[in-house]
């Protein structure tokens, strides 16, 4: 049961809305798809690498495709749960990171804005 969606429909809903895009921008979309073909094109990555990096990247975007996608490529690449795991800690260090590195920089942008 999923607390909060079906992850299985989501990304069978994405595979069959690609044309609503492609539609009216189809150089678009296949750049999307060249740029995602790409993806590991040298090698240096292993495909289970690549998607744990991809999941994690995925959590710090906020975008609930990108997971559905790449926790399916996590599965058929061989990632474990415990690996996944890891490598959403990663990301949720590296938000905690973030949010403080943008706090400062929003206080710095608070105390230039009120000495002028």
């Amino acid at each position: 049961m999923s607390l909060f969606m079906n992850w299985r429909e989501l990304l069978t809903s994405l595979k069959r809305s690609h044309s609503l895009l492609g539609g009216t921008n189809p150089k678009m979309l296949e750049a999307y798809r060249n740029l995602a073909a790409a993806q590991g094109s040298n090698g240096a990555l292993e495909p289970k690498m690549r998607e744990l990096i991809a999941l994690a990247v995925a959590v710090t975007t906020r975008c609930d495709g990108c997971i559905s996608s790449h926790a399916a490529a996590a599965v058929q690449a061989g990632a474990t749960e415990a690996e996944v795991s890891d490598a959403l800690g990663t990301a949720m260090a590296l938000n905690a990171g973030a949010a403080y590195v943008y706090s400062l920089r929003a206080l710095e942008a608070f105390n230039e804005m009120k000495a002028a």
